[in-house]
């Protein structure tokens, strides 16, 4: 119910849109944040009161672990929402990446979505939960970033598949972010140049994705066009 204080986790929750979407729900509701950041570089930019756990989700299995430990740890026993949001991916000229790059990128991306969603499924049952995968408009296919392309169609079947499978116990949805202010195109080694000053703003995407997580609604492109016709300032809240 919109209004009700809620339980929810959320992966990639340091940096970028994560972080924007951390700051909007933290006064409302309780937040469990996993990220790759040690807790000395990740709490000071969390908000009061957020809790954390060290999940590098480049190790699927042990971050799967220490994520449903640390929910037992705060005491939750149903889970209304989880957003998985962390993402990674490697620029590339005329050809495809490595086999350590396409290894990290689908373990961080896909693998692990996948088990965190088996793992998490009982809390977010008992809560009749949303789970939420954040992909990218990518997963149509997008030079540069092949294996990242792959790894974002591959969350956009699963989430269909369980969307199918989970119906009427737990909402199941896919988002697509358009191109974003993030941090993420210079970690993956890429320039956009002048192309980045018009890119979303990821308070605003923050804002979109707010909104279509509590619509429930999938699948769903957070594009500029949404954006441009004002999609952050009437988008709904959580």
């Amino acid at each position: 119910m919109t209004g009700a204080r809620r339980r929810i986790v959320i992966t990639g929750g340091t940096s970028g849109i994560g972080l924007e979407l951390v700051r909007r729900l933290s006064g409302r509701h309780d937040i469990l944040v996993a990220g790759r950041r040690e807790d000395a570089d990740a709490l000071p930019v969390l908000p009061d009161g957020v809790r954390y756990v060290h999940a590098p989700l480049t190790d699927p299995e042990a971050a799967t672990q220490a994520i449903a430990e640390a929910i037992l740890k705060a005491g939750w026993v149903k889970l209304d929402n989880l957003v998985l949001n962390a993402g990674t991916g490697f620029a590339v000229d005329g050809g495809i990446e490595t086999a350590g790059q396409i290894r990290d990128t689908l373990a961080v991306n896909l693998t692990a979505s996948a088990l965190l969603a088996r793992a998490l499924f009982p809390w977010l049952d008992k809560a009749g939960g949303t789970l939420t995968f954040v992909g990218s408009v990518a997963y149509k296919g997008q030079g540069l970033f092949p294996a990242y392309a792959a790894s974002k169609a591959g969350l956009h079947g699963l989430a269909r598949a369980l969307r199918a499978e989970w119906a009427g116990r737990v909402a199941v949805q896919v988002v697509h972010p358009g191109p974003t202010r993030t941090e993420m195109h210079q970690k993956a080694g890429h320039d956009p140049g002048r192309l980045r000053t018009i890119f979303i703003p990821a308070y605003s995407m923050a804002a979109m994705l707010e909104g279509v997580i509590a619509a429930r609604r999938s699948p769903v492109t957070l594009s500029f066009g949404r954006y441009w016709t004002g999609g952050a300032a009437w988008s709904g809240r959580l």
